[in-house]
């Protein structure tokens, strides 16, 4: 019988004012410490713990993408943004940086690196020649699984709040920082919607408990009296705990919760129906007179294309890619396959083409407000976002009238 069942130890254990649960599965000894990812006081416990510590490995919270972001200096600059662009990935890569420039507005206000307790864990393992284990979900997938899981209006919140958070000068008090012990950086960044949210606590906190959980499990197979500290954010130490006793199979649940749950058939339809309304209601339009249908074809092309070339505009982008917005969105807006905003994206990127500057300093510029519109390849996500969002709400208020010049 394996020690599944046996019982946490440590539970009241704290390390430099840092929780810490200690859990014992399959002959491992895991030490979990709880972190807030832009505090000082974790960077000094996740040292002191490998300083007086006696570890075989250390893992931390922390997928590919992510530990490339924190170690790789040329990641920004080997981004492909046209590759991005053609695959539809412009909003996650949005996602990404305002996630990134969020918790880094949170870090410079106290002088740290956001990150910096998974840095100080790195480096540590790194000196003391000690194996450093991945285990956390790649960031596209958690943010893809929590979008698919959401309504359009909890889409329409979610966004909002990335906005407003993003956006927002209010400065951040050290206990407030020292409070994300309580919570995880992401849950914290949609704090208002995800309290009135269970699907997106589900996605953000507790299948990424229960995955880092089944990483762990996979990564320390076989090993026997091997001992492993894991840094993770402090909101994940109960239900990471609790996951590392559950009696499951860590590769099918690692298989699972990476595996993306299919669109809801409603928003498969939509771009369809959208198609179909707006045709059937040109040739409503033309079969009772031309001037009808050349005014309903008129309306779809000014506000669509107009709306979209106002987000353009706001955007700051180039000329040529405001009339670009102008031309496209009211052609894109009927076709499913495609947005506005993949379109203005890749002629913005054409027109004004990145620098290696821009590139480098990205991360940096993202943080201040005026830094998107500043950096080259923060615009060309901003052209993308606001352009397709002038569109969308383009669909909407010249579908309206032209059910008003119908009836």
């Amino acid at each position: 019988m394996t020690d599944s069942a046996c019982p946490e130890t440590g539970h009241d254990n704290d390390f430099a004012g840092e929780p810490v649960r200690e859990v014992q599965r399959e002959g491992v000894h895991y030490t979990l410490l709880g972190t807030a990812h832009v505090s000082r006081a974790s960077v000094d416990a996740v040292r002191d713990q490998l300083e007086h510590g006696e570890f075989d490995a250390v893992a931390v919270e922390l997928c590919e993408s992510r530990h490339k972001a924190l170690t790789d200096a040329s990641a920004w600059r080997d981004m492909d943004l046209f590759a991005i662009i053609r695959a539809g990935k412009g909003g996650m890569m949005m996602a990404s940086l305002a996630l990134s420039a969020y918790q880094r507005r949170i870090a410079e206000q106290f002088g740290i690196e956001p990150g910096a307790e998974m840095k100080a864990a790195m480096d540590a393992a790194k000196s003391a020649g000690l194996p450093l284990q991945l285990i956390d979900r790649e960031i596209g997938i958690t943010l893809k699984r929590t979008s698919r899981r959401l309504s359009w209006w909890q889409r329409w919140m979610l966004t909002n709040g990335m906005i407003v958070s993003l956006f927002s000068r209010e400065k951040i008090s050290e206990a407030d920082i020292e409070r994300l012990k309580q919570g995880d950086i992401l849950e914290e960044t949609f704090s208002e919607f995800a309290t009135a949210s269970p699907e997106l606590y589900e996605t953000l906190i507790d299948e990424r408990d229960r995955f880092m959980a089944a990483r762990l499990r996979e990564e320390n197979a076989g090993r026997a009296g091997q001992r492993v500290l894991a840094v993770i954010g402090a909101g994940h130490l109960e239900g990471t705990a609790r996951a590392l006793r559950a009696d499951v199979d860590p590769a099918v649940q690692v298989a699972a919760l990476n595996r993306m749950p299919p669109p809801s058939r409603i928003w498969k339809f939509i771009p369809w129906l959208i198609l179909v309304a707006v045709l059937s209601g040109f040739a409503i339009g033309f079969s009772r007179s031309p001037e009808l249908g050349w005014s309903l074809v008129l309306t779809w092309v000014a506000i669509n294309g107009g709306l979209s070339a106002i987000g353009a505009a706001l955007a700051r982008a180039h000329p040529l890619t405001v009339v670009t917005a102008l031309l496209a969105a009211p052609l894109t807006s009927l076709n499913p396959t495609i947005g506005a905003g993949m379109v203005t994206g890749g002629m913005e990127a054409s027109l004004r083409k990145p620098k290696v500057a821009d590139f480098e300093s990205l991360r940096d510029d993202v943080v201040k407000l005026s830094g998107w519109w500043k950096n080259r390849v923060a615009r060309v996500f901003l052209v993308f976002f606001l352009s397709n969002l002038g569109s969308a709400v383009g669909t909407w208020v010249a579908g309206l009238s032209m059910i008003r010049q119908l009836a």
